[in-house]
């Protein structure tokens, strides 16, 4: 006979604070097996246990926010940084560049061996070496240079090549976020590999850094200071630096842009042990800048011009001054026998890129009775604290790089591929960009936002036409947006577009569409301007006319930038009318032809 069951269940009313536990209970045995059952309860709440009352783990509490010496990117800040890589990478591909990539972390005896100190000198100490994961011992990588020169003693058929690399590299320093001085910062590299005639592409690279910042728009704003490290280590030998301490004086010399010679000869004489006598020769040369007139002055003095190095580093600025002419690349460049970059990699030339906030605004020296005091109140600063508000911390140099011919055999340990190449710092251009920006920087790049005008009961929204216009500009490459309502108000459209920076409004009217027009507004333009309230276009020349107020204000807002480069380095009286003259002219319309 097939038996049957019956499943009773009974709960009491359900809790949050209990536990519940079903217990099974078979009941009415005397039942026929037909009518068999079970009864399945939750425990009642005066049998549960107040100790088990809330299972659930408690989050840990810590403070949400970057590591140090790290930022998150968003809005504006975002649009300026990628006009800025954007500027820097068409300089590269003009140039006849190509881009690679390599890992975010390199092997760690790739960053730290076989010279005796590593391939970076005494910044070694600012690598970040990782644990290890599984039998490899790694770093993250600290440049783009040491990676490049991995990758070609790896790629033995590349023996000539242009490469750009755009990426992150990590430092262990300390930071000042403020003024671009990262943990996790974006190098632009464009180095040039392979064995060509003397100074040829070090010339070319200096004619890169000037095309780059002045396509940033610092025309008149930056300096490229340039020397020799045979130069300079001729220089050494001659004072009587010992072999063994050029390197260890070079990084001491380094640091003339942000301390005093009197610090510096302090350092190296306490703490390198060299000399006095020593270093007040060198004192009487690191001084010294200039461009092909300091280099014929130093021609000049005997005991330099019979040192082996100082030949080869006299031959080498020789050439090198000849071929910026013909590029027309020396206006921007200071030899300046200061320069001594603290990386050892480093055998001919050298040179880094300075701007007004580069070096600090008060001296280290000077501020030592201030920060004694400081220290008394709030204790010792850690490393780790940020230091943007600090005085004696300035931006640093906003781009450098040299020639570096030995880097790649330290790899392979036989083939040599001479290189020379520059590193742009994106935080630091993007820092003293962002601080002197005018006026409120776009979120997006969005040029028009696409509106509809109207109201009351009747009003439709336009939606289907707003759509349909905005489609006609995305198919013309034009970037736009519009409201997602059916139905917005003009004013909450107005406030969209003003709070992304869109230079430019298409407003759509029931009565100017049949009509086959629509008006076109430019953002922001004073009270008194004659077209404040915009003007009709025909639909049919839409993108046309749309294109052509675009590319004008665009040309108009690159006078109005230069001008305020020339404001800053002090421009010549009459600048400003100039300026205002050449503005008037380009508000000026231009016919534009139906589209066809």
């Amino acid at each position: 006979m097939q038996s049957s069951w019956i499943l009773a269940i009974r709960s009491v009313r359900p809790s949050r604070r209990l536990a519940p536990t079903l217990t099974f209970r078979p009941t009415c045995l005397s039942a026929p097996a037909s009518r068999r059952c079970f009864h399945i309860s939750s425990p009642r709440p005066q049998d549960i246990n107040p100790a088990i009352e809330d299972m659930a783990p408690k989050a840990p509490k810590f403070e949400i926010k970057t590591p140090k010496g790290t930022r998150d990117w968003s809005g504006a800040d975002m649009v300026l940084r990628e006009k800025i890589f954007n500027t820097i990478t068409n300089v590269f591909k003009r140039h006849g560049g190509v881009t690679i990539d390599t890992p975010v972390f390199e092997l760690k005896d790739s960053c730290r061996k076989p010279h005796p100190t590593g391939k970076y000198g005494e910044d070694s100490k600012l690598i970040y070496d990782l644990a290890d994961q599984g039998g490899e011992l790694c770093s993250l990588r600290y440049d783009l240079t040491v990676p490049f020169a991995r990758f070609l003693a790896m790629n033995k058929d590349i023996s000539q090549i242009k490469r750009y690399h755009i990426a992150k590299v990590y430092r262990r320093d300390q930071p000042a976020v403020k003024k671009g001085r990262m943990r996790e910062f974006y190098q632009c590299d464009f180095d040039i590999a392979g064995l060509y005639d003397p100074m040829i592409p070090d010339a070319e690279i200096i004619r890169i850094i000037n095309e780059v910042f002045e396509g940033l728009g610092w025309q008149g704003k930056y300096t490229i200071k340039l020397n020799s490290r045979k130069i300079l280590d001729g220089i050494f030998q001659v004072c009587g630096v010992p072999e063994a301490s050029i390197r260890p004086i070079s990084s001491a010399v380094d640091k003339l842009d942000k301390m005093p010679w009197e610090d510096v000869r302090k350092e190296m004489v306490e703490e390198k042990g060299l000399a006095p006598e020593i270093a007040d020769k060198i004192g009487k040369y690191v001084v010294l800048k200039g461009k092909r007139d300091l280099l014929e002055q130093l021609q000049k003095d005997e005991e330099l011009a019979a040192n082996p190095s100082m030949q080869q580093g006299f031959a080498d600025m020789d050439l090198l001054f000849t071929y910026l002419d013909a590029f027309n690349a020396g206006h921007s460049v200071s030899f300046d026998l200061s320069l001594a970059r603290g990386l050892d990699y480093y055998t001919g030339v050298i040179y880094e890129v300075v701007t007004e906030g580069s070096a600090p605004k008060v001296s280290a020296a000077s501020a030592d009775a201030s920060a004694e005091k400081s220290k008394k109140k709030k204790g010792k600063a850690g490393e780790d604290e940020d230091r943007s508000d600090d005085p004696t911390v300035g931006i640093g140099s906003v781009a450098a790089g040299g020639r570096y011919d030995n880097l790649v055999g330290m790899f392979s340990g036989k083939t040599q591929v001479p290189c020379v190449g520059i590193s742009f710092g994106i935080d630091r251009i993007f820092s003293i960009m962002r601080a002197n920006q005018a006026k409120k920087e776009r979120k997006n790049e969005v040029d028009v936002f696409v509106m509809a005008f109207g109201g009351g009961k009747d009003f439709t929204g336009l939606l289907k036409e707003r759509s349909e216009i905005a489609a006609r500009l995305w198919d013309a490459n034009i970037k736009a947006e519009f409201l997602y309502k059916v139905k917005p108000k003009l004013q909450n459209q107005f406030k969209a577009a003003e709070a992304n920076g869109v230079p430019f409004a298409l407003i759509l009217g029931e009565d100017e569409l049949a009509q086959g027009k629509i008006k076109i507004k430019e953002m922001g333009l004073p009270e008194d301007h004659p077209l404040k309230e915009g003007e009709l276009i025909d639909l049919k020349n839409l993108t046309k006319e749309v294109q052509v107020r675009i590319e004008r204000k665009k040309q108009l807002d690159a006078i109005v930038a230069q001008a305020e480069g020339l404001r800053v380095v002090g421009g010549i009286k009459g600048e400003d009318v100039k300026v205002e003259q050449l503005a008037k002219e380009g508000e000026g319309g231009e016919e534009v032809k139906a589209e066809n």
